[in-house]
């Protein structure tokens, strides 16, 4: 049981590391706030609170992929459509 939900916390840490290469403010200071946020949480042990940070980290994830989604279709648009339309 501890072995799949390490698995799950590293998935999650590695997916956040891999969709902060695009932060808006770098990637460096995206990197050392996942690192802080992930060992401020280090010393939790209940699975049942383990879950409940990693859905948080997940949802954090569907957020900064919207966030990106959102900031190339504004891109494309400006890129497109003229200001008139």
């Amino acid at each position: 049981m501890a072995g799949s939900v390490r698995g799950q916390v590293l998935n999650l840490y590695k997916n956040l590391l891999h969709l902060g290469r695009d932060y808006p403010r770098g990637a460096d200071y995206f990197r050392r706030q996942l690192r802080k946020a992930f060992l401020q949480n280090k010393d939790v042990t209940e699975p049942e609170e383990i879950r409940a940070l990693v859905q948080r980290g997940e949802f954090v994830m569907k957020e900064l992929e919207a966030l990106y989604f959102l900031r190339k279709y504004r891109a494309m648009k400006r890129r497109y459509y003229s200001d008139s339309d």
